[in-house]
């Protein structure tokens, strides 16, 4: 199971020079479309060497644009980043436009990579944020950053490669299951994927419940792994909502870290899936409760499960 690393700091530190200070344009919903990328960008350096490993970047200094730009060296065949909270692992070098020289870069490792979204760069560094738009998995780009946002001086640029390694899904991507339904709640969709959850006015059921109603064809979840996943958490006394993943993006968690219940309901499911769970007081948060939680509540939890295993993401 991969843990948290100096990439963090890396990722800190080279945010520090960049100071994004605008806002990138909005892509939830909206159709993928990268016609912004532009050939006079990606004529401003040769690069070279597998995507996902540190690029080979000969740039043709001084770099005159002050633009945001970018352009897509290579194009990868992965899934798109098509929402502004879609979580993804991006590595990138970044270089002085005027001088050509490394500014700073990611690991470029698997077991140091970093969760991010077109969302978390959009607050700081937006260029990166519009690049990243629809961008699919496999991909790299090479990227222009405004002085206002690369930070060392009113005139000189930044030029980044950026490396798309892994988009996630947003939601479950399996076959539909048949469930009776009977006691349990029942879960209606948006387009998005985002559940609605109706509970019924019965007593909830006094053990721990699972269903699956999206069958997924990947891995098995272990308990001893990390899984990324989008939930909504109700309670059956209630019936409203205490918690979602929807809004931010989909979350990380190690599942020895979490409820007894949430942990044993995706237990055997498959990356792919979604289960709803209806879990008991005792296997939850008790008597005690927890924050907005009353105490002896019966939790209901819908949840997609999207990775097993997934870096951390960045902060």
């Amino acid at each position: 199971m991969r843990k948290s690393s100096a990439v963090l700091a890396t990722l800190s530190l080279v945010a520090v020079a960049l100071t994004g200070c605008a806002a990138a344009p909005a892509f939830d919903g909206a159709a993928c479309d990268r016609s912004a990328s532009s050939d006079d960008v990606a004529d401003l350096a040769t690069i070279s060497g597998e995507v996902g490993a540190v690029p080979d970047v000969d740039l043709f200094t001084p770099v005159a644009t002050t633009e945001s730009g970018f352009a897509d060296v290579v194009v990868g065949d992965g899934p798109a980043l098509s929402t502004s909270t879609q979580k993804a692992v991006v590595e990138f070098a970044l270089f002085n436009g005027a001088t050509g020289e490394t500014v700073g870069a990611t690991a470029f490792a698997d077991e140091s990579a970093q969760l991010v979204t077109a969302a978390y760069w959009d607050q700081r560094v937006p260029s990166f944020a519009t690049a990243l738009k629809c961008a699919t998995e496999g991909s790299r780009i090479i990227v222009t950053i405004p002085p206002e946002e690369f930070g060392l001086d009113e005139q000189t640029p930044g030029v980044a490669v950026l490396d798309v390694v892994k988009v996630f899904p947003t939601r479950a991507s399996g076959a539909l299951q048949y469930n009776d339904a009977a006691g349990m709640p029942t879960v209606v969709r948006a387009s998005d994927g985002r559940p609605g959850v109706i509970i019924p006015d019965s007593a909830p059921p006094a053990d721990l419940q699972v269903q699956t109603l999206i069958k997924g064809d990947g891995a098995q979840v272990a308990a001893d792994d990390t899984v990324l996943v989008q939930y909504t958490g109700l309670t059956w006394a209630d019936k409203t909502v205490f918690d979602s993943s929807w809004d931010a993006g989909a979350a990380n968690f190690e599942l020895a870290g979490l409820i007894d219940g949430f942990a044993q309901g995706l237990v055997g499911q498959t990356v792919g899936s979604q289960v709803v769970i209806v879990i008991p007081p005792e296997l939850g948060y008790g008597s005690e409760g927890s924050g907005s939680i009353p105490g002896d509540s019966t939790l209901v939890f819908v949840v997609d499960i999207l990775g097993i295993d997934a870096p951390a993401a960045a902060e």
